[in-house]
């Protein structure tokens, strides 16, 4: 049973610890607006990124975290290391940890391979970067930020608090069947207070919705007069095994975010999608590049939605998550 303290589910935290890191990310975000954007925080720490699925904006995003609490990063992936030899994940993560890492941030097509690394280490920390179609604590928690963020700007509320979800109706539209991206950021907005329907073909939701603190409809124009934040999900075809649409055009058709569609939010309703975007699929290249859109704010702040998730983990004695791996 490993002592050490992991972020694998942002269950682990719950509303006060949401509010933690969301706090403590407002610092860092004024760092990252400095001329010369690092603090010593995590001096003498070291993180890897063990990334075994593709990744462009989280990966980085890490990166540039840690590098600005400036922690020594190290990086590696299956293909180059000796996981191409044979090697078995636990003797690599073991391996590294033996040279004192202090964190891995992990990324793995396999549900629940964050936990499982944590059970095998004895005192470095690790924080779930996306396992499979399980969950991806960092995003929903840079999404609680980047919403709490705009909505208390709208509403003139300062400094901004998570406590302005609450009541904020939310509809989370797409791939909700293969999206770790959807069950944490339901979790966390749930948890806040906020008020979630899933909209997406029957096809694309989950067998079973048991213990989801959701609405669900099909019909997306329906929902988009009412809703407060549309968050659009991707299609993730390279997660699926079997032909759950008819076609992308069908889909879009249905489901896609159209300009003409985007007409129906109210004026100061919110655009958000975790990236990548697919253009002209199930978001309109015009309506990703609107006002209404905080998409690149989302990965702006990321960084320092990370920078906190470190920080609290590696340099404050704090007591961020759950802090077990069975």
């Amino acid at each position: 049973m490993s002592q050490a303290r992991h972020l694998l589910s942002v269950s682990d935290l719950g509303a006060e610890g949401i509010d933690e890191v969301l706090r403590l990310a407002d610092t860092f975000a004024e760092v990252g607006r400095r001329p010369i954007p690092r603090v010593p925080a995590l001096r003498g720490k070291t993180v890897v990124l063990g990334f075994f699925e593709d990744s462009t904006r989280t990966r980085m995003s890490f990166e540039a975290a840690a590098k600005r609490l400036s922690a020594d990063v190290m990086s590696f992936s299956s293909s180059g290391s000796s996981l191409s030899k044979g090697e078995s994940l636990r003797d690599t993560v073991c391996n590294l940890e033996a040279m004192g890492v202090d964190a891995f941030v992990v990324r793995h097509s396999c549900a629940g391979a964050p936990s499982q690394v944590a059970g095998w280490l004895s005192h470095a920390s690790v924080v779930n970067a996306g396992d499979g179609a399980h969950e991806h604590p960092t995003q929903a928690l840079l999404d609680c930020y980047t919403l709490s963020r705009e909505r208390a700007r709208r509403l003139g509320v300062h400094p901004p608090r998570p406590a302005v979800l609450a009541g904020l109706r939310i509809a989370i539209v797409g791939d909700i069947r293969h999206s770790r991206v959807a069950r944490s950021c339901v979790a966390a907005f749930s948890t806040l207070g906020a008020e979630v329907t899933l909209v997406a073909p029957p096809t694309l939701l989950p067998a079973s919705l048991a213990g989801w603190p959701v609405e669900v409809s099909h019909d997306l124009d329906a929902q988009l007069a009412k809703c407060d934040v549309v968050y659009v999900l991707r299609i993730q075809a390279e997660r699926m095994k079997e032909q759950f649409l008819p076609s992308l055009r069908e889909y879009t058709a249905t489901y896609g975010l159209t300009v003409q569609r985007a007409r129906l939010l109210g004026p100061s309703a919110l655009v958000m999608h975790p990236g990548p975007v697919c253009r002209g699929v199930e978001l309109a290249a015009e309506v990703a590049d609107s006002p209404a859109s905080v998409i690149t704010t989302q990965v702006g702040n990321g960084v320092a939605v990370r920078m906190a998730v470190l920080y609290l983990l590696l340099g404050s004695g704090g007591s961020l998550g759950s802090g077990e791996a069975g």
